[in-house]
């Protein structure tokens, strides 16, 4: 099974951290109006963008085995703050010709993607401290 890794660094400037998942380089900053440079996204932006982009690729790939005469998939995903934990809200728009079981079907599936299992599972975090 492949091994997934991603490696967050920051050294003497405030909030920005380079991202680094297998090729892969980006960078995470927080906005100017809190002390960032804004660089880049905030972390929880990250965490939205993956939700998205995994509803997107799963319904497009979905769309794709079936033949769905779909042009275009746009995903957003919104989040916010409540009592005992966090609510996500994801908008899906589907640009093509689809009956409404063909819709309803996508609706579906966009709830199978890889990141809104795991982030409406459960979810256990070890977290562990070396010094280099």
């Amino acid at each position: 099974m492949e091994e997934k890794i991603a490696v967050a660094t920051i050294g003497q400037q405030t909030y920005k951290t380079e991202l680094v998942a297998r090729s892969h380089s980006v960078i995470a900053d927080e906005p100017t109006e809190v002390g960032g440079q804004d660089l880049g996204p905030r972390p929880g932006d990250f965490l939205r963008m993956s939700l998205a982009s995994c509803t997107a690729i799963t319904l497009r790939m979905y769309a794709n085995r079936k033949n769905f005469a779909v042009e275009k998939i746009q995903v957003s995903v919104s989040s916010k703050d409540v009592e005992g934990g966090t609510a996500f809200e994801t908008d899906i728009k589907i640009f093509g010709t689809l009956d409404e079981a063909q819709r309803q079907r996508l609706l579906q599936i966009a709830k199978l993607c890889p990141v809104h299992k795991v982030l409406t599972n459960p979810i256990a975090i070890e977290t562990n401290l070396s010094i280099a």
